[in-house]
C-alpha cells in the first residue's frame, strides 16, 4: 500500500505513519498476521467517532446560527451516520488502502459500506492522535465541510436516528444490546436486539455491531 501517496492526496504529513496504516487495518488482517504484533483499527475508530462528532458539532454551531438544538442534532446525525461516512470514504478512494484478510477480501470486504465508514472514522482518530484537533479540522474543511448544506444528507438518515425520533415522541428510551457473536474471526457476525423501554422491538445481524444495530432498528421501525 502506498501510504505516502495517500498523505499527498489528503495534504497531510503524518509523524507516525504506523498510525495511518493502523487506521486501515481490519481485524481479519491482524488475525492472519499474528506474528507481527499488529493492532486493528477498532480503537482508532472509537476515538475518531467522538472527534468527528465534536468537529461537526462545532462547525454546525458556528455556521447555522438560526438552527435550533433539535435541528442541529438531526443535521449532525445525518452527516456522521454510516451512509454519509461511506460516501466520504469512496470520494477519497480509501478502499484502495484497506488491509484485509484473505477471507474478507474474497467476500467483498473492500466494497463493504461498514468497513469504509469505519476506516474513515479510524482515519480521523489517527489524524487526531498524531497531529491534533486542528489538523482534523484542516482535513474536514477540505473534504467534508464543503459538502455540507441543509438537505444534502437527508437521504442518508440512518434507521437508528429515525427510530430515536419516533420513540422520543412517545417519551421513551431506545437501548441496543449485542446478544451474540457467531462465525469465525475472519467472518464474524454480530446479533443485536433493540429495546424500547423494556420491550424488544427488533433484532438484526451484521458483520459489525453498527450494521447489526441498524438492521434491528429497521425492523423496529416497521412496527411503528
Amino acid at each position: 500500500m502506498n501510504f505516502k501517496q495517500l498523505q499527498e492526496d489528503l495534504k497531510i504529513k503524518f509523524k507516525n505513519e504506523n498510525l495511518l496504516m493502523q487506521a486501515f487495518m481490519h481485524t481479519s488482517y491482524v488475525n492472519e498476521h499474528r506474528d507481527q504484533n499488529l493492532e486493528d483499527n477498532e480503537r482508532l475508530e472509537f476515538l475518531g467517532d467522538a472527534v468527528l462528532e465534536l468537529a461537526v458539532s462545532q462547525y454546525l454551531y458556528r455556521e447555522y446560527t438560526n438552527m435550533s438544538e433539535g435541528e442541529l442534532t438531526k443535521f449532525r446525525a445525518n452527516i456522521v451516520c454510516e451512509p454519509s461516512l461511506e460516501h466520504f470514504a469512496r470520494d477519497l478512494e480509501l478502499s484502495d488502502y484497506l488491509l484485509l484478510g484473505k477471507g474478507e477480501e474474497k467476500s467483498g470486504g473492500r466494497a463493504r459500506p461498514s468497513l469504509l465508514a469505519d476506516a474513515f472514522e479510524a482515519l480521523i482518530g489517527a489524524i487526531y492522535l498524531d497531529l491534533g484537533f486542528d489538523q482534523v479540522l484542516f482535513f474536514l474543511k477540505q473534504f467534508v465541510f464543503p459538502k455540507i448544506e441543509p438537505g444534502a444528507f437527508s437521504h442518508a438518515m440512518d434507521y437508528k436516528t429515525q427510530l430515536q425520533e419516533v420513540v422520543q415522541q412517545q417519551g421513551k428510551q431506545v437501548e441496543y444490546k449485542i446478544v451474540d457473536e457467531i462465525g469465525p474471526a475472519h467472518n464474524r457476525q454480530f446479533i443485536a436486539k433493540v429495546y424500547v423501554g423494556q420491550t424488544e422491538k427488533g433484532s438484526g445481524q451484521g458483520r459489525t455491531k453498527k450494521e447489526a444495530e441498524q438492521q434491528a432498528a429497521e425492523e423496529a421501525l416497521k412496527k411503528y
